[in-house]
């Protein structure tokens, strides 16, 4: 060990001990000396380490790129750019994911292993949990951009390097990314990274403004500048709205400004709130206008702007009721697969669509088994959290004693029993993708408190831990119940109830669809694909009659379990009545009589001897099928397909006649 670096272990430990600055730490200013006991008190980190790099491997760096992979391609312009700013300079650039891991790279490849150690290097992790106070990771802690200068680095290996590192944020105001530049080497002075904090700080915000102006360039954006000129080729600030003048979506920039105009989250918040303007004005803020003539004054401050309004361009429209032209949505394939062509399904799916990237809160209700976690399933895979998690919680499946600790987690020794390394919750696993709460009606109503923090504040508190974690979940919730009537019974919250219920998705039983037929046949190929059957089975006439008739209580799961029994037992590839579960014949003649017909021609006499000695039978048993079926020594599915034969039918009411 250097000389040097057990004098920095020394200050480490001063700072540590102190937690105020001492004469050794004075050089160092307080986000540096608060980062360090960020580091000694909450990550648990030993001042007198030292910490190789931490270089993830190859398949863990992709499910990293993966999850981010959009973004991806509009940053490595940027990247690029500001690489061939600062290369002859000596400096890497850096991207990291939110979580602090290096998922892009350039660098000098003659300098390949010297950067590799020094973890300057694709799939390296600059989380303050690791790496201790660093650039990539403070910039992570702080949301703000910083350089930590050599001796600012917690851990003494890395005292050598200067890294420079900004933010860039999401169109919500989260943490999408952190950009660095970094160099083996520099001067002493810290102020010699100056210009480097102006370049990053710089490319961060055109890779936020691009990954912006992508993402909703199906929609109004507003760009807004202090300066006239730079109004169309570098904006300050942009802001998304929809069709009816509600923000969808900002740069950090604007966030910034409007944090004193609004009063709460700029998402949401109505285009004449924020400005001294109506929305039918926005038609003199187009590109048409000349630039001198488009200022505006925000609300609150009055603070001077000048605006450039883009509206969406022209989509493909269809012809609604009465002649009506509407916008066509664009229906994500995991959401269409949903459907058969059912109108009420169909109708819940084009709603949804228009809500997948949004941050509202959607509460699908629906009888057991009617698809309820495949529906919250196609949502996250149609949105832009589709790499990240899907974690979904039964709240009636998991003991009253145990759900706190599920979702929560909990720290080494929080309580008698718990894990010596403690647990990370279930909330906490959802971090970046969706966190789906199957039968929340039956949640602890103690518990509905915390699970409301979670959702209001984004950040969730383990049990034993003094500090909350924060999370970037979006939440879908599903329930049987009538949420309504357990709030009035006092059951359940009414707070949470309204913040789950952002949007009410109504799935319909089977019984009252209209593509069942095509639901079968997509169970039917989803098992010729299970068990490598080239060939689909079919289902015979007689079946499928039976099958249309049932009334299906147990909705999409019970259909399931009838197919997949059937495609299994079945011969020759053809389902036949026999070929259906146990009891199910029964289950569909009690639960859906038919009309009362009789064996008769058209002169209404009974056409043979075979057909009345059978309903004679029948009528002796009160057309119990299966005492009938008893009774003549034969199988239940031979007296159905005699009946058939015969054109005798079950009557609505059991009589003696």
């Amino acid at each position: 060990m250097q000389h040097r670096q057990r004098e920095h272990i020394a200050t480490v430990i001063q700072v540590a001990d102190h937690g105020v600055a001492t004469p050794s730490a004075r050089h160092h200013d307080e986000v540096i000396r608060s980062s360090w006991l960020r580091c000694v008190n909450e990550h648990r980190l030993d001042p007198g380490r030292m910490q190789e790099a931490v270089i993830l491997p190859s398949e863990r760096i992709r499910e990293h790129q993966d999850q981010m992979e959009d973004f991806l391609h509009i940053a490595r312009h940027g990247l690029e750019t500001l690489y061939q700013q600062v290369a002859g300079m000596g400096y890497v650039v850096l991207l990291t994911d939110a979580r602090g891991v290096t998922v892009d790279f350039l660098g000098d490849l003659q300098l390949d292993q010297s950067l590799r150690r020094a973890g300057l290097y694709l799939g390296s992790d600059w989380s303050e949990r690791h790496a201790g106070t660093c650039g990539v990771g403070t910039c992570i802690s702080t949301g703000e951009a910083l350089t930590v200068h050599q001796g600012d680095h917690f851990d003494a290996i890395h005292i050598p390097l200067t890294c420079t590192s900004a933010p860039v944020y999401g169109a919500h105001g989260e943490l999408n990314a952190v950009l660095d530049i970094s160099a083996l080497s520099s001067p002493l002075p810290k102020q010699s990274q100056h210009l480097a904090l102006q370049l990053v700080k710089m490319y961060a915000h055109q890779i936020e403004n691009a990954h912006f102006l992508h993402r909703y360039r199906h929609e109004w954006i507003l760009r807004l500048s202090t300066a006239p000129q730079f109004l169309d080729v570098n904006p300050e600030y942009l802001l998304a709205v929809d069709a009816g003048g509600r923000v969808i979506g900002h740069n950090r920039r604007a966030e910034l400004l409007f944090r004193d105009e609004a009063a709460g989250p700029l998402i949401g918040r109505m285009f004449d709130e924020l400005f001294k303007a109506s929305l039918e004005d926005l038609g003199r803020f187009v590109s048409a206008q000349p630039v001198d003539q488009r200022a505006i004054t925000t609300a609150g401050n009055k603070r001077l702007l000048f605006l450039l309004a883009s509206p969406p361009p022209a989509r493909r429209m269809q012809s609604g009721a009465a002649g009506i032209e509407r916008i066509a949505p664009a229906i994500p394939a995991p959401l269409m697969a949903l459907s058969g062509g059912d109108p009420q399904l169909d109708r819940q799916i084009e709603r949804v669509a228009r809500l997948i990237n949004s941050p509202v809160s959607l509460l699908i209700t629906g009888e057991t088994g009617t698809g309820k976690e495949y529906f919250a399933k196609a949502i996250h895979q149609s949105s832009e959290r589709r790499a990240g998690p899907f974690i979904a919680v039964n709240c009636a499946a998991i003991p009253e004693t145990l759900i706190e600790s599920e979702l929560f987690g909990y720290l080494p020794g929080s309580f008698s029993g718990a894990a010596t390394r403690g647990k990370r919750g279930l909330i906490a696993e959802a971090d970046g993708g969706t966190l789906f709460l199957d039968e929340i009606g039956d949640m602890p109503r103690a518990l509905q408190a915390r699970l409301l923090r979670v959702l209001a504040e984004k950040e969730v508190l383990p049990i034993g831990a003094a500090r909350p974690v924060e999370v970037n979940i979006r939440v879908v919730a599903a329930t049987h119940c009538d949420l309504k009537q357990l709030v009035r019974e006092g059951r359940f919250r009414d707070d949470l109830y309204y913040r789950l219920n952002g949007a009410h998705i109504s799935l319909p039983p089977l019984r009252d669809r209209h593509d069942l037929k095509h639901m079968m046949e997509r169970m039917l190929r989803q098992h010729a694909k299970q068990h490598g059957q080239k060939t689909t089975a079919a289902i015979a006439p007689e079946t499928a009659d039976l099958l249309m008739r049932h009334d299906w209580p147990g909705n999409l799961r019970e259909l399931y379990n009838v197919i997949q029994y059937a495609a299994a037992v079945c011969s020759h590839g053809v389902i036949q009545p026999d070929d259906l579960p146990e009891g199910f014949l029964d289950k569909t003649a009690a639960a859906c009589p038919q009309p009362q017909l009789h064996a008769r021609g058209q002169s209404g006499a009974v056409p043979n001897a075979d057909a009345e000695r059978l309903i004679k039978t029948l009528r002796g048993c009160r057309w119990n099928i299966s005492a009938t079926a008893q009774k003549l020594g034969i199988a239940r599915m031979t007296l159905y397909r005699r009946m058939k034969r015969l054109g005798i039918e079950t009557p609505n009411h059991l009589d003696d006649k």
